[in-house]
């Protein structure tokens, strides 16, 4: 016969604490099962570029670029910054780039 666990204040809390995590983690994975928002991050990986330079990159339009980015925005992944009239794009967070970097080795080289 099992002894079933006590839940304590200290184990609510950080089951609370590893669910959040989870479900930031699932949202980053969620991005990466998106052919052109994982294309976006692993450019991104290499070096800030404007919606231009992705746009030809993906051969897709204007709008579904800023769509994705907007995405990217959304979850945390990507941020902007504007140099006169152009706005470049670039990893908001190092670990997604870490995480971008070993798929690309090992799956792009």
């Amino acid at each position: 016969m099992q002894v079933a666990e006590k839940t304590t204040p200290q184990t609510q809390f950080n089951f609370s604490r590893m669910r959040d995590n989870a479900e930031r983690t699932t949202d980053f994975l969620k991005n990466l099962t998106h052919t052109s928002r994982l294309m976006i991050l692993c450019r991104l990986s290499e070096a800030p570029a404007t919606v231009g330079e992705l746009e030809e990159m993906l051969s897709v339009h204007q709008t579904s670029v800023s769509k994705q980015l907007a995405r990217l925005r959304k979850d945390g992944l990507v941020k902007s910054q504007r140099d006169g009239r152009s706005i470049y794009y670039s990893l908001a967070d190092e670990r997604a780039g870490r995480i971008v970097e070993t798929l690309y080795e090992l799956f792009c080289d």
